[in-house]
C-alpha cells in the first residue's frame, strides 16, 4: 500500500524520494506512532515533505488516497443543515430592496443572538428569522445590504459582515507553471545585488590585471556569485472573494519564490489582525502573533500585501468587525503598524482597477497605504517594484 501511496504523491508532483520513503518505513517498523490515521498523516508529512509550502498539495493527495479521512472542527453551535437548504429563489423588486436598511454591527450581533435563542425551526423566504431566500439579515441565499451568512454558499452579493461556518482555505501553490515570463521580469525591477557565498565566479578584470602583473602567467581571480539580496515579506489574503483570483495570485507567488532568495510569507483573511498563519489547513491551531512578526523582520524588509481589499468597512475600522472572529483591535490599527514599521510597502490588488472606485473598503485601504496600491497587472507590478526600490 505504501508503494502505491508513494507513486500517488509523485503523480501529485510532490518531490518525494526513495530515501524519504525508507525513512517512513523505518519509523513505522520501530512503532514511533500509534495505529491511527491521524498519527500516520503527521508522520508521513514530517518524513516525506521537505517544504512547508507543499503541505496543501500533500493534504490533497493524502485525502485522495485515503478516502476515509474526515476532519471536524468543534466549538460551533449546532444549527440543523436543513434550515439552510435552498428551498426557493426569489427575485426582489427595486422597491423591496430600497426598504432594506443596515442595522450596524452591534445591533446586528445583538439581533442574531436573539434569533438563535428564540428560533426553533427552519424558515424560508421571510424577513426576520434565520433562513434562506428572503430579506432577513441572517441566513443564506437571500438579499440584505448587511447581514450574517449562516451555512450554504455565498449568494455572490459580498454583503455579509460575519460568516457563521468553519471555512477551509487552500494554500497558494508556489510550484504552478507560469504561462509567461513577464511577471518574473516585472519583479526583477526590485533588486539589490550583493556577492555572497563561496568564490565561484570568474572576476575577469582582476584576472587580467593580476595576469599582467604576473609577467603573463595566468592568475585566475574568483569572486562569489552575485545574488539579489533584497528581502521580501509577503502577506497574502486568502479565501472568500479571493477565490476568484487564485490562479493569478499563484502565478505571482510562484514568480516571487523563484526571483527572491529571501522571501517570507504569511496568510490573512480580508484584513490583518492580531494573528497570521502559514498553513491554511491548520490556521486555527498554528497561528503566529502579528506582534512577533513585526519584531522578527527588520524595517529593511520590503512588505507586499496581496489582496482584493473587498470587505465590509467594519472589518477595517471597528474592533470586533472581522467576518470570522471578534478582533480586539481594528484592522486599520494593524495596517498602520505595518506601514510604520516597513517604510517600503505596497498593496497588490487583483481586482480590476476600474472597480476600485465602487468599493468603499478599497478606498479605505488605499488611504491607509498612503496611495501605494497597485493592480495585479504587468504595469501595476512594474510600478509597485519601482516604489519598493526607492
Amino acid at each position: 500500500m505504501l508503494i502505491n501511496f508513494f507513486y500517488h504523491l509523485r503523480a501529485a508532483r510532490l518531490p518525494v524520494s526513495l530515501k524519504e520513503l525508507l525513512t517512513l518505513l523505518e519509523a513505522l517498523k520501530r512503532g514511533v506512532i500509534a495505529p491511527s490515521i491521524d498519527d500516520f498523516y503527521y508522520l508521513a508529512r514530517a518524513t516525506l515533505v521537505k517544504d512547508e509550502t507543499l503541505y496543501d498539495r500533500f493534504d490533497r493527495a493524502f485525502s485522495e488516497f485515503f478516502h476515509g479521512v474526515q476532519t471536524t472542527i468543534d466549538g460551533i453551535p449546532h444549527i440543523p443543515d436543513e434550515w439552510f437548504r435552498q428551498m426557493l429563489k426569489r427575485d426582489f423588486s427595486p422597491e423591496e430592496l430600497a426598504q432594506l436598511q443596515k442595522l450596524g454591527l452591534d445591533r446586528l450581533m445583538e439581533e442574531f443572538r436573539k434569533r438563535l435563542a428564540e428560533q426553533d425551526g427552519a424558515h424560508h423566504g421571510g424577513n426576520k428569522w434565520i433562513g434562506t431566500g428572503g430579506t432577513s439579515p441572517f441566513g443564506a441565499g437571500g438579499v440584505h445590504p448587511e447581514g450574517i451568512r449562516v451555512g450554504g454558499p455565498s449568494a455572490g452579493n459580498h454583503t455579509a459582515v460575519k460568516v457563521w461556518e468553519a471555512r477551509a482555505y487552500r494554500d497558494y501553490d508556489d510550484q504552478v507553471d507560469i504561462g509567461t515570463r513577464n511577471i518574473k521580469i516585472a519583479l526583477r525591477r526590485l533588486r539589490r545585488f550583493a556577492r555572497e557565498g563561496a568564490d565561484l565566479e570568474l572576476d575577469l578584470p582582476e584576472t587580467i590585471e593580476s595576469t599582467a602583473k604576473n609577467a603573463g602567467y595566468l592568475d585566475l581571480r574568483m569572486v562569489p556569485e552575485r545574488h539579489n539580496a533584497v528581502k521580501v515579506l509577503m502577506l497574502l489574503d486568502v479565501g472568500g472573494t479571493m477565490d476568484e483570483h487564485v490562479k493569478r495570485v499563484e502565478e505571482l507567488f510562484s514568480a516571487a519564490r523563484s526571483e527572491f532568495k529571501h522571501l517570507e510569507f504569511y496568510y490573512f483573511h480580508n484584513c490583518v489582525y492580531e494573528s497570521l498563519w502559514r498553513n491554511n489547513r491548520r490556521r486555527f491551531a498554528e497561528k503566529f502573533s502579528t506582534w512577533d512578526v513585526l519584531r522578527k523582520y527588520n524595517p529593511d524588509w520590503r512588505l507586499i500585501f496581496v489582496g482584493d481589499a473587498t470587505m465590509s468597512p467594519y472589518e477595517i475600522l471597528q474592533p470586533g468587525g472581522s467576518v470570522e472572529h471578534n478582533n480586539p483591535e481594528a484592522g486599520a490599527v494593524w495596517l498602520q503598524r505595518f506601514t510604520a514599521h516597513f517604510p517600503k510597502s505596497v498593496w497588490i490588488n487583483p481586482e480590476p482597477e476600474g472597480l476600485w472606485p465602487y468599493r468603499q473598503s478599497i478606498a479605505i485601504i488605499q488611504q491607509l497605504m498612503g496611495g501605494r496600491m497597485f493592480p495585479l497587472t504587468l504595469d501595476g507590478l512594474t510600478r509597485a517594484m519601482r516604489q519598493l526600490s526607492k
